[in-house]
């Protein structure tokens, strides 16, 4: 079963050692992924954006490794605060809506201050 390594180029996967998302058989693992633009690499203050920017890089990698978000089996959300949960349908709802992968949501504190949110999914291709 070969394994195949999709990065986004960011300086930090080299850093730390690791890849966006890795594609073992058929599976695809899409690390977690924080909401920094893809465009512009710089991290909005709203929430909703960071979670838009976060699945537009999660997006990419699915589409690099030969899967899409119908694919996803799991999705798991790191939040900074639980007030966040509130806007979690403007972030998600329009990705994952007909979808509906198995969620988590967990409370947590993120490497950077600025960051208030972080998505990794799970998808499957069998």
């Amino acid at each position: 079963m070969s394994r195949q390594l999709i990065s986004s180029g960011s300086p930090f996967e080299a850093q730390v050692g690791y890849s966006r998302a890795v594609v073992q058989g058929d599976w695809c693992f899409v690390a977690g992924t924080t909401g920094t633009d893809p465009e512009t690499k710089t991290m909005p203050e709203d929430v909703v954006e960071q979670g838009r920017n976060a699945l537009k890089v999660i997006g990419k990698a699915l589409d690099d490794a030969g899967f899409s978000f119908a694919d996803v089996v799991r999705v798991t959300y790191y939040i900074t605060d639980a007030v966040y949960w509130d806007v979690m349908g403007d972030i998600a709802g329009p990705v994952f809506g007909d979808i509906r992968p198995a969620a988590s949501c967990v409370i947590a504190g993120l490497v950077k201050p600025e960051m208030k949110i972080e998505i990794e999914v799970t998808a499957f291709k069998g």
